[in-house]
Order: structure tokens, then sequence, then C-alpha cells
């Protein structure tokens, strides 16, 4: 394996556009093929490596899209957690293993697989309207394309696009005196306040893991900055997160780890954690009033009475706005997140994996995921659809995709991994969290770990 002069595994542009040029190869090679070849059987298994979110949709897919083909694709799914998920997948790539053929990825292992050569890049007109809906212009939404994007080529193809937004008790904004709802902005100091004055409470994701650095990259980049930048240049990217808006970001973690509103598990807390304390049993108990809380769009379903956990009267109650700004009258950049198709490089059947890879991105496969599974779409033909459809509210779904469009990415580098966890290392506990001290500390850290001056 050549290396790149950042010091990142990789391989050479020849090798790359030989990948390129194998998976264009011509519908004659995959025609021959399919002639010859019978259906069933491990040589002609395609193997695709899922997320947990989704697995029942992404099976029926795994079927529709084998059907008449001369392979059949076998659903393997790989850990919860993300970070598992990347050493997992990382670990079979670098072994330039034949039988990873498909993969879920989520945004941030893009730059670094494709940095690595481990990821095989779609046809040149499918890439074309990835790289133009990047820039506004195509059926993809920006926000989504621009997730599989490096080094200004595509490496993946967008399945679904996740964001956050905030999901909160209408009553206990009414009681609070704020005005909220997909057009009406609100300020996190102003959410935080509202919930400690009026016996509610704030949920986050803040455990020491990935959705943590998802909330601390949300609030620095609604401040106007980055955790890092000038990402292209590996290891010798630029530390930003010691800045006004890192003092701002950190400065709204330690308010609401202070604050009345903090719930109890607040370090340990992680997406599944909030969602009871929107609907408490006890309406007077401590925080009964209910939460305002921020979370991705499966959020919205958890609370459908067709589940049989909560009723209409509390359904009526949930309400919706868009993720609370950093800076008052400063936009807030909502978290983009989803998950993208990859192929891998080593694939013994590269144009097969690529051919499948676009049956399961397809419309339709996205208006199940967001109708079946509460994951929302990468296109806006597929979210046409789903307004359509009725099961969402207008105003919600264009709050998703406004969302993923306006939101902001975390930093796009091969070097993520390090970047995440050198975040984690300095910041969590939020408990711990002060905005004279956390951002140069976590800034001279993540700085060490980049030059191999000190380890995680």
């Amino acid at each position: 394996m050549a290396n790149r002069s950042d010091g990142a595994p990789g391989v050479s542009r020849g090798r790359r556009s030989r990948a390129r040029r194998a998976i264009g190869a011509g519908a004659t090679g995959v025609l021959a093929v399919t002639l010859l070849s019978a259906c069933g059987g491990e040589g002609n298994t395609l193997h695709w490596y899922v997320n947990p979110d989704g697995v029942d949709t992404f099976k029926v897919y795994a079927e529709k899209c084998s059907e008449g083909q001369p392979y059949d694709i076998s659903v393997e799914q790989l850990p919860s957690s993300a970070t598992d998920q990347r050493v997992q997948l990382a670990r079979r790539l670098a072994a330039e293993d034949s039988s990873t053929d498909l993969m879920n990825l989520d945004p941030v292992f893009v730059p670094e697989f494709a940095n690595a050569g481990w990821l095989a890049q779609p046809p040149q007109e499918l890439a074309d309207e990835i790289l133009s809906s990047a820039e506004g212009e195509g059926d993809y939404l920006a926000g989504a394309a621009d997730t599989v994007i490096w080094e200004d080529e595509a490496y993946a193809i967008p399945l679904w696009a996740n964001t956050q937004i905030l999901y909160y008790r209408k009553s206990l904004a009414e009681a609070a005196g704020l005005q909220l709802g997909p057009d009406q902005p609100v300020t996190w100091e102003q959410v935080i306040t509202a919930a400690a004055e009026n016996n509610g409470s704030v949920g986050v994701q803040a455990n020491k893991y990935e959705a943590y650095v998802v909330l601390i990259n949300a609030l620095i980049q609604g401040a106007g900055g980055e955790i890092v930048s000038n990402t292209e240049a590996g290891k010798d990217a630029e530390v930003e997160i010691d800045s006004d808006a890192g003092r701002k970001a950190a400065e709204i973690i330690q308010m609401l780890a202070d604050s009345e509103a903090a719930q109890s598990d607040i370090t340990v807390s992680n997406e599944g954690t909030p969602l009871g304390r929107m609907f408490p049993a006890d309406p007077e108990a401590p925080q009964g009033a209910g939460e305002f809380m921020v979370n991705w769009t499966f959020g919205f379903k958890n609370y459908d009475p067709a589940g049989g956990v909560y009723t209409e009267e509390q359904f009526n109650d949930l309400g919706y706005a868009r993720y609370p700004q950093t800076v008052e009258g400063e936009p807030s950049k909502p978290p983009v997140g989803g998950i993208d198709i990859g192929v891998g490089a080593y694939s013994a059947h590269p144009e097969w994996a690529m051919e499948a890879a676009q049956c399961i991105t397809s419309t339709e496969a996205q208006v199940d995921l967001a109708l079946n599974n509460g994951l929302m779409p990468s296109t806006n033909a597929a979210y046409d659809e789903v307004a359509a459809s009725g099961d969402y509210p207008e105003d919600l779904i264009e709050l998703f995709r406004t969302s993923v469009d306006e939101g902001g990415p975390r930093p796009k580098s091969a070097f993520y991994a390090l970047i995440s966890s050198a975040v984690q290392d300095r910041w969590h506990s939020p408990n711990g969290v002060d905005p004279d001290s956390t951002p140069e500390e976590s800034a001279d850290y993540l700085k060490d770990v980049l030059e191999g001056k000190a380890l995680l």
C-alpha cells in the first residue's frame, strides 16, 4: 500500500483512476458475466455491511435488488456504535478483503476510506449528479451530496440523510412564554432557562462518544467557528477550537450542566436516554413538565400513538423547531448525518456491487426507509413522495429538508477518528467543561495528537 505525503495510508491517483474505469468498464463485461453465471452460491454473494438502523428495510431491499440478478445480497449487521463500525470496516478494507462489497458508511468515514483508496468510485454520470447536487443544482440534497465528496470527487452514494431538530412539549413552551415552531428560532440559553424555570429538562447526547462531538461541532459552527480547518492538509490541518466560537460552545454546555434543567444522566446520555422524559409519568415530580430535546429525525415517529406507548393527547402536545441558535440572531447549523453506501475497492464483484448500490439507494428504497423507519431521504424526489404520503406534517418535512441543506457537517478529514477522540477526551464530562480552559486545553491536545506528540 502506498503512503501519502501527509502520513495517511493511501493509493496513487493512477490506481484510483483504474478503479473508476473498472467500475465503468462497460455493460459488455457485466452482460457476459450475467449470461455465464447462475444465481445463488457463495461465489455469487454480495456482502452488505449495514448499521443497526433500518435493518428490516435493508433486508427487504437485499431481496428486491437480487431479483433477476446473477448475485444474491447478504445483509451483515455491524455493531451499534459508530466507532466500532469504523474499526470493523477499516480492518477488513486494510486487509484488502474481497468480500467487503457494500457498506453503510457514516459520513465521517468517507474521507478516511477514500483517502486510503478503500472505496470504488461511482460511475461518472452518477458522480457528476452528486457533484452538481452539492452545488444546489441536482436532485440530491446539497447537504447529503457533500457527505460523499472528498478532494472534489464522489466516493459513495447518499442513501438517507439525517439531521437534528428541537423536539419539545408545547405545554412546557407555553408555560415558559416561548413562541416556537419550524419558522420561529430559539436560542440554547432560552431553552435552558425555560426548562429550568418551569419544572422541565433539556435532553442532549453528552456521553463520551461520537454524538457528543456532533453537539460540540454544531454549537461551534452556530457561532461561526470550526473545530479544525484546512482539513485537506491532513495532520497539518489548522486547529480552530480555541476561539470565541469554541468558548461560546463551552459556555452553553457549562450552562446546561450547571442548570436545574440538566438531566441526571447527562454524562452518559445518548440518543435513546432522553426519549422517555418528554412525557413523564408524574407531572409533579422534578422535571415532570417534560423536556426540550435535540435529536435525530427518528424522534418524531417514536411518539406516534400507533406504537401503543403514547396517547393521541401526548402526541398532539409534541412540538418541533429548528435546532437552537448558539448566538441569538445567527442561524443555527443543525448537525448533518445519515448513511452513505460505499463499494469496497477490493470487492471480487465490483460491477455487481456498484449496480446493487444504485438499486438500494433508489427513490423507492429511500421512501420506504422514511415511512418504515423514520430515516429521511437524501434526494428531493424521495422527499416529495414522503411529503405526499401524509405520514408526516408538511412543515416537519420541510424542516428536515432545510436542516440538512443549511446544516453543518463534522470536519471532513482523513484523520477524523483522531480529531473526534481528542475532542471527546478534553470535553467530557460536560460537568467539567469550562469556557476559560476547555477550548484551549483541547486545542493543545488535538495539535499534539495530530503531530504524533501525544497518544489518545
